[in-house]
């Protein structure tokens, strides 16, 4: 039989997250690579912005919950950018910009940061 202490519960289910908050970011940004490379009418950027949308509407769901243990000003930070993230997708939906080096960068700021 296995006997895990609670802390290390915690801790590994802790990375666990991280970890696949790291993988969803290292697919939205392929995603937005291959939607720069095709153009902003292409099917591949249709994918890109509707995953990156779902990706950022569940982490500001979750950042503005008052179970999420990050600091605040963290948190609020956090859902500036996924303001941010919302309006630029917008804009290049409405074709305001042709450009995802933005939403690509920013993005992989973020993943670089859950390493």
């Amino acid at each position: 039989m296995y006997r895990f202490s609670y802390a290390q519960v915690l801790e590994d289910s802790a990375q666990e997250a991280r970890r696949r908050e790291r993988e969803a970011f290292e697919r939205a940004i392929a995603l937005l690579k291959l939607a720069e490379a095709s153009g902003p009418e292409s099917p591949e950027a249709s994918e890109a912005l509707f995953f990156l949308q779902r990706l950022w509407t569940i982490l500001t769901g979750d950042l503005a919950s008052d179970e999420n243990a990050l600091p605040e000003t963290l948190r609020a930070s956090l859902i500036s950018i996924g303001i941010w993230i919302a309006k630029e997708v917008e804009a290049v939906r409405a074709g305001r910009t042709r450009s995802f080096l933005g939403l690509i960068d920013i993005n992989t700021i973020i993943c670089e940061g859950l390493r």
